[in-house]
């Protein structure tokens, strides 16, 4: 696998941390989760079958190992360090301040693996005002402009049903790791890292909108009118729902002709890509009295006829079920040792062909410490001395 010998120390908790380390994993790395003695908090989210064994936290500890340390306590600590000499990667998500208490900054760590690659994964970047300030899903798609979009067609800021920021920053983390890795493969230097939940969101909502900002003084309107026209959005047909996106010239010509209109072939508005998105708002209101005249598979027949963009709006709880996601084997059932029979969502990258095999099941709480203290060289005896403080 990609990552074999990739050993990670990974302080981190909730999502985009451990989303991070999880991507991590499935590519080979070796993965060591340090865990408090109470358990990550995602582990108590229901629904679970046994204590500790949330859903939530199964689907992204796979392919991990689990050791418990109370790192507020001296022999913790100690281990720690032990554990951060024998590591390629150590990355965490707990506030500077936090990791600054637990002697775990960066000139700390470096001293023990000078050429680690260290990565600090927080809601804010460190030379900012809001630095220290405390940053979850919520708050950073508030923060980020996210929230703001919604209101753009005469509504109020609202969330996204997902926690996207998380997910988003989480796969800028792994990103970030695996190119410092490539670097230090060739130069043989670590590397430090930091990636700010909310400047990653920020980017990423400010792709298609900076528009007319990107340039000084701004010429053109903010954002991509495209995606901020209301009329964005999946189609009623007579039976159920699409999306329907017609983008090049030819796409739209055929669409008009089959839709009996092939008089708007000739409209000033939509004969070109730049037209027809500066002309967004006209364009696509002309959609729901024609997208509602046909059934979906009759639209799905027509556009997969002539090369058009379209999808029928799929259940997100039913997408396992669906034909595609069901031949690509997205959703895998398998045997977990204490949980019993249970399904998980494979990472979708192919490697050579080959999707990435499960080579640990999610761990219960600490149930790799031993083997990992084992590995580390301690004896029974300073095994025994650490089981009454750190197992359950």
């Amino acid at each position: 696998m990609l990552l074999d010998g990739i050993r990670v120390i990974d302080l981190t908790t909730v999502v985009m941390g451990p989303l991070a380390t999880r991507m991590l994993a499935d590519m080979g790395a070796d993965v060591i989760w340090i865990e408090s003695p109470e358990g990550d908090v995602l582990r108590d989210y229901e629904p679970m079958r046994s204590p500790k064994m949330g859903a939530f936290s199964m689907s992204v500890s796979r392919n991990k190992r689990s050791v418990v340390l109370d790192l507020k306590t001296p022999v913790g600590q100690e281990t720690m360090c032990e554990l951060i000499a024998t590591a390629d990667v150590f990355v965490t998500n707990l506030r500077r301040k936090a990791i600054e208490r637990l002697g775990l900054d960066e000139e700390k760590v470096r001293s023990l693996r000078p050429d680690i690659v260290y990565c600090m994964a927080n809601g804010f970047g460190s030379d900012g005002p809001n630095a220290d300030k405390t940053a979850y899903d919520d708050v950073i798609q508030a923060a980020s402009g996210l929230a703001s979009t919604f209101a753009w067609h005469g509504g109020e800021p609202r969330l996204v049903p997902s926690i996207l920021a998380d997910k988003v920053a989480g796969v800028h983390v792994a990103f970030a790791i695996a190119a410092a890795l490539f670097d230090r493969a060739r130069s043989g230097q670590g590397a430090t890292l930091e990636v700010p939940m909310a400047e990653t969101m920020a980017a990423f909502n400010l792709v298609e909108h900076l528009g007319g900002q990107t340039f000084r003084p701004q010429h053109g309107d903010f954002s991509y009118s495209r995606i901020r026209t209301p009329h964005r959005r999946p189609r009623r047909t007579t039976d159920g729902w699409i999306v329907v996106l017609p983008y090049s010239t030819e796409n739209w010509h055929r669409f008009f002709d089959y839709a009996g209109q092939p008089e708007l072939k000739h409209d000033d508005r939509f004969a070109t890509g730049g037209e027809r998105i500066k002309h967004s708002d006209e364009l696509y209101g002309l959609l729901d009295d024609i997208i509602k005249e046909r059934t979906t598979a009759e639209w799905l027949a027509f556009c997969a006829k002539n090369s058009i963009p379209a999808s029928e709006v799929i259940d997100l709880e039913k997408i396992g079920e669906h034909p595609h996601f069901a031949a690509v084997g997205l959703l895998q059932d398998d045997e977990h040792p204490t949980e019993g029979p249970y399904r998980y969502v494979r990472d979708p990258i192919k490697v050579d062909g080959e999707v990435s095999p499960i080579r640990h099941h999610a761990p219960r709480h600490g149930a790799d410490t031993e083997a990992v203290l084992r590995e580390l060289g301690w004896d029974e005896d300073r095994i025994a001395a650490l089981r009454p403080a750190d197992t359950n």
